[in-house]
Formats: structure tokens, sequence, C-alpha cells
């Protein structure tokens, strides 16, 4: 039996590492809820973990029916906050929820008698950076960008996940959909002459994505040139820094760094932040017996009462309800 538990706790674990690995790398934003402190009697265990992503969906385990509405909802408030909490769940004779900064204290009147500590941490997405070519200058770019806290993507038409190992994403083509280019988007174009204006037209397709091209000032020029043939206006093109790196480095790794420079820069002179995920709207109601929070739409028990719908978490605490409906009508949510 307890060989079989641990192998199940395991196996949600390895789930939601490897959910958060790939979260990571494609720029989702989730929440983190972590376990850190249980009173018997509980399912869950300190250290248990669940992702919960904008859509209001659970992945993993932190304690089964009791909690993970409440997780779900509060998850869905720390992303549209930015903001991490801690959720207590503690018995009590009287139903109330207090809201504090940082801290969210539920006390319930749940037959269960179990406590929980639940640490609900926003993750949200990392500055993206597109890194164009299979030059020295675009690989070491790539390795310096991952060491200054930005989502990397090398872009390099034919090119698989191996051939670029130190990038969080690889794209075998010049579609850019798969990397999720927004707000926070930077371009740098490390291809040397093989196919810059493609790889410029791509990436200007983006309208929020400021694009650098490594480029000595004669190959600038003619890059322009052959963008003006195609058809692309000033106000486009001015979206594109050239060369890349204003001062001139001697080798590829000074070339790269100097270009990582410039755009951590104008990052900064954007001012940009990281912003706030607007998750769905999903909609939790309060078991108004034991205070707990419930999911109408997943919910089992409810109730009309003065032209009102009522659900709760279980059998008990609709029958509860229907014995002295007006005890309950009363507000809990903080």
């Amino acid at each position: 039996m307890g060989g079989s538990t641990f192998q199940r706790g395991d196996r949600i674990a390895a789930d939601v590492l490897e959910l958060l690995h790939e979260y990571a790398a494609n720029g989702t934003p989730y929440v983190l809820a972590t376990v850190v402190r249980t009173e018997a009697p509980t399912s869950a265990h300190p250290g248990d973990k669940a992702v919960v992503t904008a859509d209001g969906r659970l992945h993993g385990w932190i304690g089964g029916s009791c909690s993970e509405p409440i997780v779900r909802r509060e998850a869905l408030r720390a992303l549209s906050e930015g903001v991490p909490q801690l959720v207590r769940i503690v018995p009590a004779p009287e139903v109330k929820q207090t809201r504090k900064r940082g801290e969210l204290m539920v006390a319930t009147t749940c037959p269960s008698g179990g406590a929980l500590d639940i640490f609900i941490e926003p993750q949200l997405p990392r500055p993206l950076l597109l890194v164009f070519g299979d030059s020295p200058a675009a690989r070491t770019l790539v390795q310096m960008g991952s060491l200054a806290g930005f989502r990397t993507c090398s872009v390099h038409p034919g090119a698989a996940p191996v051939d670029f190992g130190a990038a969080d994403m690889v794209l075998g083509s010049l579609e850019l959909a798969g990397a999720n280019p927004g707000a926070d988007t930077w371009a740098v174009v490390a291809t040397m002459g093989h196919y810059d204006e493609d790889a410029l037209e791509a990436a200007l397709a983006y309208p929020d994505v400021e694009v650098g091209l490594i480029a000595s000032t004669r190959r600038a020029a003619a890059v322009r040139a052959a963008l003006e043939s195609r058809g692309m206006d000033e106000r486009t093109f001015a979206r594109i820094r050239t060369p890349a790196g204003k001062i001139r480095g001697g080798t590829q790794e000074e070339i790269a760094l100097l270009a990582l420079a410039e755009v951590v820069t104008a990052r900064r002179k954007r001012g940009h932040v990281p912003t706030p995920v607007e998750a769905s709207p999903v909609v939790f109601a309060t078991d108004q017996v034991c205070g707990m929070t419930v999911d109408p739409l997943t919910a089992q028990h409810k109730t009309d009462y003065q032209n009102n719908t009522y659900w709760f978490c279980s059998s008990g605490c609709l029958d509860e309800f229907k014995k002295e409906p007006e005890r309950y009508l009363r507000k809990i949510e903080a």
C-alpha cells in the first residue's frame, strides 16, 4: 500500500516538473501551488505540488475536493495581480475568510477537520529573445541571453532541438508562431548575410517585436535596399537597429555581447515589467454551510432558495442548509 502511494505521488511530481519545463520554454503563464504544511487528517502532504493555468485548470495534487477549488480560485487571482500568497485552510467553529497582504485565511467547519497551508506563486513569462542564425555569434547570444534571464529561441531553417542545446526552444523554420512572440519579445538577426532579409521580415511581422541586425554598415545598407524593393515601409524599417551593437566587436563573442547589451538597454529604457495575466473568468461559489470554495461547473450538490442557487461541497452540507436555510444566508468570501 505504502509503495503504491509513493509511486503515485512520485509520478504526479514528475508530471508537474515536466509541465514546469514545458511552460517555461513556451512562455505559458502558470501558478505553482505547493503544500507547505499540513495537520491530519488530510490527504495532502508537505511538498505536494500542482500547476494551475490561466484557464483555471489544475494539474497535480494539493489535497483533493476540499482544497482544489479554492487553490484554483486564488491561483487565478494571483495570475491577474502578479503577486504570490499563502492560503491557510484551518478548522474552526465558525466560518470566516480573512484576507490580508500576502495571506488568505479560510476558517471552515468542514467535518474533515484537517488543516493545510498552500503557497501560491504566479510564474509570468520571461522576456523572449529570438536569435536568428547558426553563426558563432548567434550561439553565443543564446547562451548569454539565458544567463541574462531571457527565454531563448534559436531560429534557423532546418534546425532541430539537438542542434541548439543551449536554447529553450528551437524553430526549424521562419514561422515564429510556435515561440508565441508578444509585447516583451526581442529579436537579433545574426545570419551573417545568409538570409538576413527573410529573417527580418519574419520578425517584423509581429508589431511588438524590436529587431537588431548584426551586420556591417555596408551590409545593413544593402539589406535596407532589398527590403525597400520588397515594399517595406519606413515605419517598419525604423524598428530595426542596424547594426546591432553600435560599437564594433572584434570577435564573434564580443559581437554577441554587444548585441545583447543593446537589447537589455532598450528593454530597460522601455521600462518593461512583467505583465499580470488576464485569467479566464471562472466563477466560483462558496459553500454557505462549511465555507469551502465550490466550482459550480463540477459541483454535484446544489439547491434553489428564494430565487437564488446555492452550491455545496457535499450532501451533508446541502442537507444542513435545507434544514435551516436562513441560518446560513450570510456573506463569507473575503
